[in-house]
C-alpha cells in the first residue's frame, strides 16, 4: 500500500521546496546574460553601411568581434540612398553609417547624433594599365570613352557630378549604377573603359583596376557619419560600436583601408 502523509507534513515540504526554488531562479536568470547552458549569450547588431564600406567593415568587424565576445556583427551593404529608405520603412537595424551626411540627415528623426568617422576622395577607375590614357577629369568628356558613373541619388554619384560641373565638363555615362561598388563593378568586368569611384575602392580592387588621382582643388570630400537608430533593441551595444569607429583601433582599420581622418 502506498505511504499517506500528512496534510501538515506535505503542505511544509512544499513551502520547502519553493523555498529553495527561489534562490535557484535567480542564479539562472543572469538579466538575459546567460542561457540555459549558463554560457554568455550574444548580442546581435544589424549594420547598415554604405557601399564602399564593405571590405574595410569586414575586416574591422570581426576584429570587433574578437575583443567583444559577446557582440555578433551582421552588415547590411548597399547605396545610402537605399540604407535610409530602409530605415525610413523601419527595417530592424541598430547602427547605420552613410557616405554622405546629407543622407543621414534625411532620418535624423530615427537616429542619435550622428559623428564623422571617416573621410574619402574620387579618384578615376580605369582598366588595368590604363588602355585608353584617362590622364584627367577632361578626359572623361570624350565620346569614344565609355564612361559609368553612380546615380545622381546616391552619395557617389552626387559627388562625380558636382566635381564634373565644377570644371565645366560634361559627361554622358553609359550607365548610372546603384552604388559605387557597382560602378567599380562595370570597370573590372571592361564593361566601362573609366568610371568615378571613391579611392578606397579602386584600393580595394588594385590588381583589376588603375587609379588615376584627381587634383584636390577639383576633387570632393565625402563624410561618412555613423548613428545608432533610436529603434534599436541593443542600443548600449550599438553605441559602444559607433565609439569604436571613432578609437584608435577602429580609426587604424579604417585608415589603413585609404579612408582618412575624420
Amino acid at each position: 500500500m502506498p505511504t499517506c502523509i500528512p496534510a501538515g507534513r506535505r503542505t511544509a515540504g512544499a513551502v520547502l521546496a519553493a523555498a529553495l526554488l527561489v534562490p535557484l531562479a535567480a542564479c539562472s536568470s543572469g538579466g538575459g546574460k546567460a542561457g540555459a547552458s549558463g554560457s554568455p549569450s550574444t548580442t546581435k547588431l544589424t549594420v547598415l553601411a554604405a557601399a564602399s564600406l564593405t571590405d574595410v567593415f569586414r575586416t574591422a568587424g570581426a576584429a570587433y568581434e574578437r575583443s567583444h565576445p559577446g557582440t555578433k556583427l551582421t552588415f547590411s551593404f548597399a547605396g545610402s540612398q537605399e540604407l535610409v529608405a530602409q530605415v525610413s520603412q523601419g527595417a530592424p537595424a541598430d547602427v547605420l553609417v552613410t557616405a554622405d551626411t546629407t543622407s543621414m540627415d534625411k532620418v535624423r528623426a530615427e537616429t542619435s547624433t550622428p559623428t564623422v568617422v571617416a573621410k574619402n576622395r574620387l579618384v578615376i577607375a580605369t582598366a588595368e594599365g590604363n588602355p585608353h590614357k584617362v590622364d584627367e577629369l577632361k578626359d572623361l568628356a570624350d565620346p569614344g570613352l565609355k564612361v559609368v558613373l553612380a546615380a545622381p541619388e546616391v552619395p557617389a554619384g552626387k559627388y562625380s557630378r558636382q566635381i564634373l560641373d565644377a570644371q565645366g565638363i560634361t559627361v554622358r555615362p553609359v550607365s548610372e549604377e546603384p552604388s559605387v561598388r557597382a560602378v567599380l563593378s562595370k570597370v573590372e568586368l571592361g564593361e566601362a573603359d573609366a568610371g568615378l569611384v571613391y579611392r578606397t575602392d579602386a584600393e580595394s580592387a588594385k590588381d583589376e583596376v588603375d587609379a588615376v588621382e584627381i587634383p584636390d582643388a577639383q576633387n570632393a570630400v565625402a563624410q561618412y557619419p555613423a548613428a545608432t537608430l533610436k529603434d534599436s533593441e541593443n542600443a548600449g551595444a550599438a553605441t559602444a560600436f559607433v565609439a569604436w569607429l571613432s578609437s584608435p583601433e577602429g580609426q587604424k582599420f579604417l585608415q589603413d583601408a585609404g579612408f582618412q581622418k575624420p
